[in-house]
Parts: C-alpha cells; structure tokens; sequence
C-alpha cells in the first residue's frame, strides 16, 4: 500500500491534470491545441521518475507511448488511457467543470468521503493519472518489470481515435504483439443486476461496433407561406418516426451468456435458477433484459439514436435539405452491412438518402479464460474484495477497438466503483469520482504490473 503522503500528493496531481481544459473537437481547427502541450509538459513536471526511466514518444502530433523496459524485451504489454475529453460549459454543474475542486471529509465517522469533481476525472484522466502513479511508485521502490511494458496515452478518444490509430501502427511496424492491452471501459457497478446485491467487477471483452448514418432528403426550397404536403422536413421525420419503431432485433451473444450464469450464481430465489438455467429460460431472461432498464436493453441488441438534426436556416423558409445523423452501436455477432440494411427496410423511402460514416465493425471476443484473463481477474479481487469479476460486451467505443489488430487479449476496465448516477454524469454535467476508489484504481495498476 501507499504512503498517506503518496496519496496526499496523488490527489492534488490528478487535480492538476484535470484543470487542464483538453477538449476535443471533430473539427481540430477549433482545438485549443495550447492546453494539449501545457498537458504533456505537466505530465512531465508531475511524474520525474516515469520520464527519466521510459523511452517517451510522441505519435501523431499529442499521442503518447511510454515504453519501460523490462527484463524481457521479447514480450509487451500495453496500459492504455487518454487524456482528452468532451466539452463542458459549467452550466448547471456542482462545481466548476474545471475546477477540480473536492468535498466532503476525509474523516468522517473514519471513512473517506471525499469527492473530486470535474470533467475527466472518469472519463479517462483519472485512469492515466492511476497508471502514472502506480509507475512512479514501482519505480520509486526500485520494481523492474518482467517484460516492456507500454504506457499509450490518445489524444482524440473522444473523436476520431486517430492517436491510438496511429500507436497501434507504430508498434504493429516494429511487429510487436502485446501480451495483453487494458483500457477504460467496464468498472466496478452495483444495483445493476437484479437480484444481485453483491459489486460487479465487468470487463469488456469486446467492444459494440460503430456507425453513424446521415439520413438526408433534399427538396425544392421556398416561403413557408406557400409550404408542399410533404415538406423535406416532414418527409425526414417520418422516416426517423418509422426508424424508432422499428428497434433491432434482441438477442444474447455468447459473452452475455457467460455474464448472465456468472453474476446469476449469486442472485436470491427463483432469479438465481433464471440466470443458471439459460438452455430452459433464455427467451424470458431475453425479455427481462430488453424491458429492465437503458443499459440491459443495450446489453442485447443494436441501439440507434438520432442526435443531430439540420434544417432550414429561418422560421420562415422551407428547407431545402433536411438531415438526421443516427449514432448507432452495433452488436457482437452483426455488422455494418446489416445494419445499414435494417434501417433502410425501416425507413421505406427513397427519398431518404442513406450515407455511413465514421464505422467501425464490432471488435473480436478476447478469450475469457487464460493466463491474460487470469491476471485482470485477480488484479480485480485483489484490489475489490468481493467483487464478482465477469466479461461482457462494451457498449461504448474506446481506443482499445484499435488494439485488436495487434493483440487477441484486450481487455476494457476502469478499476473505479461508479455508482449509477456517477455513470450517468459521464459526457454530462457532474462528472466526478470518490477520492478512496481513485486510490484504489492506483492499486489496482500497481497489481497489475506487478503481474505482468
């Protein structure tokens, strides 16, 4: 364990880290690309050990690769995070986004029930800065690692990937093939499995696929005085009308069966025979998980939102080009393809043109068993007591899809407990993380590399 002094200062250099306002942007043109060097130079400043003893590179322009070398250079690893985030106003927030600001007491009735706030402290700073600290203090206790461990830090997670992309060639051009890469992704989750009152520790041991489809209709324009039966706009929304009515088909990939029997095991009552007995009760745990909440509806099939909706430029001019983005996360077990052809069959119109963009397919199932997967798991209960450790699907699209080009052993957690509402605060107001679970995620790295 660590020093209450290393602690002390951990916080405060993870504070630093999040007062620095590294927004991403789609268009990199508007990017304060300022703040991204003021970031890197900090890193340095912050952590003197970590970039005395890794060879530090930069990769496309703000990416990071660490490398520290071990014992044997013939095998790698890789420990992922990113240092980006998405945009925040301060608009209805606690405490400001930036801020980093912390509450409550560290001695309240002997438990820790500090909280930093601010944007990244979840999303993924808190990770980078808990990788960080668990190297700085190996090296510090004179800890060499068994084989090169890589550190890879993006800087456009949140947008395009292009870093990590950009990483992973690097590494593939000097054909090196990691043992095992870990990444953001599950977290340590309660009150999200019914029956189950215990932690659960989920490891994404894939990641949903990605596309976002541009659904346009383009008409004649004019006055809205003298407006057609079916405007562009009409016509648009109709679509996106019969689109939402026609959800993508549920259904358990393997990786939900292996969570499902896992997690069920210690489910109460008749719930526990439900979740262990799949081959007689599979389509009414199917049903109950399509109908419990957002995320276990997730958990089965393929989402669609629309997000973005463009129009006309006044209240009183028709629109000449009416067009709707639909970010859409595809399952394990389907594809691209099939997912352009469901919403075109849904749609039934073509006047609605149908563009992709931005995809990518479901990445490949890393084993759940074996000498990588042991590791995690234990690093896990190490550092979680009590924790009921199980794979699942990411929902979510991380950096570490990228990886899998280059390793068959990619794993997706962030060592945090996040409570449901502190999930719901990621990419909106009130990020925020508990003082005593960053504390943990430091341990947690320190396990692993230990490990490796």
């Amino acid at each position: 364990m660590l020093a209450e002094s290393w602690c002390d200062r951990a916080i405060e250099r993870l504070q630093a880290l999040v007062r620095i306002p590294t927004v991403s942007l789609l268009d990199e043109s508007r990017i304060d690309w300022a703040q991204f060097d003021r970031f890197i130079a900090t890193l340095s400043d912050l952590y003197p050990r970590v970039h005395e003893a890794l060879q530090v590179e930069l990769i496309a322009g703000h990416s990071l690769l660490l490398r520290w070398c071990g014992r044997d250079s013939t095998t790698a690893s890789v420990l992922m995070a990113h240092y980006d985030v998405v945009a925040a106003t301060g608009d209805g927030w606690q405490h400001p986004p930036f801020a980093a600001e912390i509450t409550g007491d560290s001695q309240s009735a002997g438990v820790d029930d500090r909280v930093i706030w601010g944007r990244g402290t979840l999303d993924n700073k808190g990770a980078l800065a808990a990788i960080l600290e668990a190297v700085e203090s190996r090296l510090a206790e004179g800890f060499v690692p068994a084989s090169d461990i890589y550190l890879s830090f993006g800087h456009n997670e949140e947008t395009t990937g292009s870093g990590a992309r950009a990483i992973v060639d690097t590494l593939e051009s000097r054909s090196i093939r990691p043992s095992i890469v870990i990444d953001e992704g599950g977290a340590v989750v309660e009150d999200v499995f019914p029956g189950v009152s215990k932690p659960i520790a989920v490891v994404g041991v894939s990641e949903k696929g990605i596309t976002s489809l541009r659904l346009t209709v383009e008409q004649h324009g004019g006055h809205s005085a003298t407006p057609p039966r079916l405007a562009a706009t009409v016509r648009l929304a109709k679509a996106i009308v019969r689109l939402n009515s026609r959800p993508f088909p549920a259904r358990f990939s393997e990786t939900n069966l292996t969570m499902i029997s896992t997690i069920g095991a210690h489910a109460r009552g008749a719930l526990r025979f439900a979740f262990t007995n799949l081959w007689l009760t599979k389509p009414v745990v199917l049903l109950l998980f399509s109908r419990l909440s957002d995320e276990t509806r997730a958990m089965v099939r393929t989402t669609q939102a629309v997000t973005v909706l463009e129009g006309s430029s006044g209240a009183n001019v028709l629109a000449e080009r009416a067009v709707a983005t639909v970010n859409i996360r595809i399952a394990v077990g389907s594809s691209v393809a099939d997912t352009v052809d469901h919403v075109r069959r849904a749609i039934r119109d073509h006047a609605v043109a149908i563009e992709s963009i931005n995809s990518f397919e479901p990445s490949a199932v890393s084993p759940s068993t074996g000498a990588a997967w042991t590791l995690v798991r234990n690093s896990i209960e190490q550092t979680f007591s009590g924790a009921i450790v199980t794979p699942y699907v990411m929902l979510a699209a991380s950096d570490s899809r990228h990886f899998t080009r280059i390793s068959d052993h990619v794993y997706r957690f962030s060592p945090f407990e996040m409570s449901t509402e502190q999930r719901a605060a990621l990419h909106a107001k009130n990020e925020r993380m508990t003082v005593a679970t960053f504390l943990r995620g430091i341990q947690f790295y320190r396990n692993v590399i230990k490990g490796l």
